[in-house]
């Protein structure tokens, strides 16, 4: 059995849910099922829900609301044209 970090399957989730940006909406059990099948015995649900934790405090990803409760990359706000030099 290989040690899989937290951060390594963080990683992994991060890079799913930037595949599916605009494309279609991740919820927690969908990363959590993804890498469950990507890394077999080497992780399980709680494994993959310190991972989120991780991505939510790096600010790598953030939750959003609508309809549900999807993970998704955080919206850059565009740069205000007022403020050139």
């Amino acid at each position: 059995m290989t040690d899989i970090s937290e951060t390594q399957v963080a990683d992994a989730m991060f890079q799913m849910v930037k595949e599916c940006d605009g494309k279609k909406n991740l919820k927690a059990s969908d990363l959590t099922k993804a890498m469950i099948a990507k890394f077999g015995g080497n992780v399980d649900k709680d494994h993959c829900r310190r991972a989120i934790r991780l991505l939510m405090d790096s600010g790598r990803c953030v939750y959003s609301y609508f309809g549900g409760s999807f993970i998704t990359l955080p919206k850059v706000e565009a740069a205000d044209p007022s403020r050139s030099t």
